[in-house]
């Protein structure tokens, strides 16, 4: 650490010293312009530099499927804005992989194509791209995806459950588009100014939007497991009824009380959504206890589903968490 003493040139404008060594590292010479980033009672600095996308350049010959398309993934979360992908003969199922890919991250589509080569490219700007909006997507989707999932269960609808397993693609969709937002303000200060958001708050939300994906994950398994089920017991199916509603209640109330501004409502909120995740507890053991009655292939699946909803519950208190340390007193 160096320091540096702050001194009055011309009556009005402070003036302090750059450290030599860093203007030199990061090409700052006289007559060169800097940015300057207040946030809160920090102000970042960096040189001005031209805003060039990034591109990232993987040789792909050894890739394909799930793998070839986790790479893609990665690549766009990490914030490449152009991705080429090369191989001496890329295959019509790498293609696909990479096409598949694709549709799965917003903005993301490919510019060109040739025997050896693939280019996508992110069409977006960080600035039109809004996590509030994102994760108040992802709790809509996640929240209908655990309901309905639990009424596919009840009422044996393959076709709502079958639903319910195509929707978890929008929510990885948004998922991926926030923590390349956040990844993107995390290395860039210039990011956060697009966005309009402290990193603070960015990082916050980006806790919320992992624990809404994976409230999204359970209700896609809840229904892969109300496809194998046949008809349950009204007994059973108010049990896990009344789950969903507790669950449900633990994440809506929590991601109400990360969005409100205002910090006593986002406490009473917080604690709120708490409250729910410890009733979950008490009422998870009376719905096993039902289950342990039936069938054991019935019950196995069924105990899965007790689980997922406990866990869904879980993540709304996670949730809450964050709303209670962001409304609590700054340090």
């Amino acid at each position: 650490m160096e320091t540096r003493k702050v001194q009055v040139t011309g009556g009005s404008t402070y003036t302090v010293s750059l450290p030599k060594s860093w203007a030199t590292d990061n090409g700052v010479e006289a007559g060169s312009v800097v940015e300057f980033y207040p946030e809160d009672d920090s102000l970042l600095l960096m040189p001005r530099g031209d805003r060039e996308r990034t591109e990232g350049q993987l040789d792909i010959t050894d890739l394909d499927g799930s793998e070839l398309m986790r790479t893609v993934v990665t690549m766009y979360v990490s914030g490449f804005d152009v991705i080429t992908l090369t191989s001496s003969r890329i295959t019509a199922a790498q293609r696909r992989a990479i096409r598949q890919s694709s549709q799965r991250l917003v903005g993301l589509e490919v510019i060109g194509e040739t025997s050896e080569k693939v280019s996508l490219q992110d069409l977006l700007d960080s600035s039109e791209l809004s996590i509030v909006n994102a994760i108040t997507r992802m709790r809509l989707v996640s929240l209908s995806m655990l309901s309905d999932a639990v009424t596919a269960l009840v009422e044996n609808d393959t076709d709502l459950a079958a639903d319910v397993i195509e929707r978890d693609d929008d929510v990885d969709r948004l998922w991926y588009m926030v923590s390349r937002v956040f990844r993107s303000v995390l290395r860039d200060p210039s990011a956060a100014t697009e966005v309009g958001l402290p990193r603070e708050t960015c990082f916050d939300y980006h806790s919320s939007a992992r624990q809404l994906e994976r409230v999204a994950d359970h209700a896609t398994k809840i229904a892969e497991l109300a496809l194998e089920l046949g008809e349950i017991s009204d007994e059973v199916a108010e049990g896990l009824l009344e789950l969903r509603s507790e669950a449900s209640n633990a994440v809506e109330m929590s991601m109400e009380a990360v969005l409100d501004d205002d910090p006593e409502e986002a406490t009473r909120l917080g604690n709120e959504a708490r409250e729910h995740v410890r009733d979950m507890d008490s009422l998870a053991r009376d719905v096993d206890g039902d289950i342990r009655e039936l069938d054991p292939q019935q019950a196995q699946p069924l105990g899965l589903i007790v689980d997922s909803l406990s866990r869904s519950a879980d993540y709304g208190g996670n949730i809450a968490e964050t709303a209670l340390q962001n409304a609590a007193p700054k340090p």
